[in-house]
């Protein structure tokens, strides 16, 4: 009898053909993983788990007796307790190196699209609106030569900043726990406090992990300390900003627009405040959504899996304590 699996919210299933040999490979996507009878009851007998999101927690792991791996198919993982999957045994995975310039296009490109008003206008031409020359009302920004700030200058903090630095002749500021040596060498990033890159900076690029460090790291104060020209960028995690400072942000024009790829809840539901304003560039957390880089990080993922059932070390291991 073959070993049980469950992938879940992974919409590329060619990517789980390489555990057809040996794995039965039950598919669950969009459903409540805290209710759904079919996905408790396969819960156990799964020895793996590939997929995004889900939360894996004390009370999963008590329905999963049989659980020796969770494969994340995204490099961030706060949807995983890695303690408490330490303690009892089970590792966890991730897939790092695939997405960060996908993500860098991404995030540089609501970049563009807010300061040049790119979906604002759109939507200008597609209602009819534009009779004749364009007035003052619909000039945009300039994104060249301006300074970029970067909080977290991980890998894709830096594929953004050689797209700013490289193409469009920025200066870039940064702020992170260690310094980027590389970054400052190829792009000329300089390192400051956050204050002082919150202040200087054109452009706000938000790039942390979420860590209860960083959760609400940009609150009321920050946007305070922001220029009023300033136009601040999310493509981290939604929890990372405090979103009733951001919409008051916005209603007091202490900022002068926003670019947002995440949110504190993600759908964002029809009424959210956020949406109402038209110099707010919201995506549905695009990040690496191409169909190259997702199919890339299936494969990653599930790579991972197999080797963890199979007796091998996966290649991207998150808690290698549990090995011992």
């Amino acid at each position: 009898m073959k070993r049980k699996v469950i992938a879940y919210n992974l919409e590329l299933t060619e990517a789980l053909e390489k555990l057809d040999d040996q794995f039965k490979v039950q598919i669950f996507d969009s459903i409540n993983p805290k209710t759904d009878p079919a996905f408790l009851e396969a819960l156990k007998d799964a020895e793996g788990i590939v997929g995004l999101a889900l939360p894996v927690d004390q009370e999963l792991l008590d329905r999963a007796p049989k659980l020796k791996i969770v494969s994340n198919n995204s490099t961030g993982y706060n949807n995983l307790s890695i303690e408490v999957m330490s303690k009892r045994g089970v590792m966890g995975t991730n897939t790092p190196g695939v997405l960060e310039d996908t993500t860098a296009d991404a995030i540089f490109g609501i970049l563009l699209a807010s300061a040049r008003r790119i979906a604002e206008l759109d939507h200008f031409v597609k209602s009819g609106n534009w009779q004749g020359h364009l007035t003052t009302a619909e000039y945009a920004i300039d994104v060249h030569h301006k300074t970029l700030g970067i909080i977290g200058m991980g890998k894709i903090g830096s594929a953004i900043a050689k797209r700013a630095h490289l193409g469009f002749d920025m200066d870039i500021l940064y702020h992170n726990r260690t310094r980027n040596l590389e970054a400052e060498e190829k792009y000329h990033a300089t390192y400051c406090n956050l204050d002082t890159l919150l202040k200087e900076s054109d452009f706000v690029c938000l790039m942390t992990p979420l860590t209860p460090e960083t959760e609400n790291l940009i609150g009321e104060r920050e946007f305070k300390l922001m220029k009023k020209s300033c136009i601040f960028v999310n493509g981290s995690r939604g929890k990372t900003v405090d979103e009733t400072a951001l919409i008051e942000a916005l209603e007091q024009k202490e900022i002068h627009g926003a670019a947002l790829d995440v949110y504190q809840i993600e759908p964002v539901k029809k009424g959210h405040p956020l949406l109402q304003f038209p110099n707010v560039v919201t995506t549905p957390h695009i990040g690496s959504s191409t169909y190259e880089t997702e199919l890339k990080m299936a494969e990653l993922a599930v790579e991972n899996l197999r080797a963890g059932l199979t007796g091998k070390l996966p290649k991207n291991l998150i808690n290698p304590e549990v090995l011992n």
